[in-house]
């Protein structure tokens, strides 16, 4: 009975313990809701509404019947019309489309023989999932009264697939250039997000008072050394990739290095933002598990953007792991310039400033 009394005092205390523990016990509710709306309304694998261009050369009724077609399917959105499919291709390299329809010339002539695909359907195999959707359109008929049913039924395909930048969709191609982002996340957002908090629990900050430093020092001395930490894991996870997995890089590697600097200066601010929050390093970890959870999940790194509804798309606009995701897979797997991911870029620098900002404005260099 006594041991009984004793475990009761010890889980009332813990009780108490975690009541007055705010962050903590808003986890215990907020973790759980937090994972059912997102698995539950944000994250679907059946994906509609994929960003196309178009070039029909052919301009027919017949043609126009067949972009009226993709377009009921619901699959693809036509948001560009252009004259050639290197254009289409430009498109697809920039980020601009997932899905390009290429309708040539002769169009008609080749429905009539039926003897091949008539169009081609250009497709971003960079995303399996989103090149599964896609090729749901090359067997897509169309209905028609200009030309006989009889001749539909000759063709072998509706469009030829041309898979872009993966064509044997290895897993791997899509991943590893991911998980760049997911480990400096993880890595300077906890890095720096216990940078300040442990200052303050080993009564480093007394000192720190008596010092000239300004918060702005301060802070921009606590990041500097996880930006080439950041950098050193970037050179690793590039390295290994090709070699393990040949992953390609396509793109510019200075290219590759200046957009994963913006990206670390945004995490790492992030981390300081956190910091100034936190009031210990076990607050840090549960605050960094917020960061992380979005992170993964909204950020195009496992489940497609295209996928998303509006709500979701708009808030992953936030997260700095969606830029970075755009960033990377754009000038590895594309062989894009910076000047074609100049928004993403500027997203990273603007959550930066503002991080950053706010961090400063909240630190005080006093001891409460």
């Amino acid at each position: 009975m006594n041991s009984f009394f004793r475990i009761y005092a010890i889980a009332s205390k813990e009780f108490r313990q975690l009541r007055r523990d705010r962050l903590t016990f808003g986890m215990i509710a907020g973790i759980p809701i937090a994972l059912l709306l997102l698995f539950g309304y944000a994250i679907n694998q059946d994906i509609r509404h994929l960003s196309a261009g178009v070039a029909d050369q052919a301009n027919t009724s017949l043609s126009r019947a067949l972009i009226q077609a993709a377009v009921a399917t619901q699959v693809v959105d036509i948001n560009y019309y252009v004259n050639t499919s290197q254009e289409l291709e430009a498109l697809m390299r920039r980020g601009r489309i997932s899905v390009g329809i290429f309708i040539p010339h002769d169009f008609e002539r080749r429905v009539a023989l039926g003897r091949r695909p008539p169009a081609q359907l250009l497709v971003n195999a960079g995303d399996p999932v989103i090149l599964g959707s896609a090729e749901g359109l090359v067997f897509m008929p169309i209905d028609t009264h200009s030309v006989p049913r009889s001749a539909f039924e000759r063709l072998p395909a509706t469009f030829e697939l041309r898979a872009f930048y993966n064509p044997e969709r290895r897993t791997a191609v899509q991943i590893v250039p991911g998980i760049i982002g997911i480990i400096l996340t993880m890595t300077m957002v906890l890095f720096t997000g216990v940078a300040i908090v442990r200052e303050r629990e080993r009564g480093n900050l007394e000192f720190l008072i008596t010092t000239p430093v300004k918060p702005t020092e301060l802070m921009a001395g606590k990041i500097i050394p996880y930006i080439l930490i950041g950098l050193f894991q970037v050179t690793l996870v590039l390295a290994l990739g090709s070699w393990l997995f040949r992953v390609p890089i396509l793109g510019d590697i200075s290219d590759v290095y200046i957009g994963a600097l913006c990206f670390i200066s945004a995490s790492l601010a992030l981390g300081l933002l956190i910091s100034t929050f936190a009031q210990n390093q076990f607050q840090t970890f549960q605050m960094t598990f917020f960061v992380m959870m979005p992170s993964i999940l909204l950020s195009g790194f496992m489940f497609p953007y295209e996928g998303m509804p509006a709500w979701a798309q708009y808030f992953s606009e936030l997260i700095p792991m969606t830029h970075f995701v755009r960033v990377i897979r754009a000038i590895l797997l594309r062989g894009a310039s910076l000047g074609d991911v100049i928004g993403d870029i500027a997203a990273l620098i603007a959550i930066f400033a503002v991080a950053f900002t706010i961090a400063v404005l909240r630190f005080r260099k006093r001891l409460d």
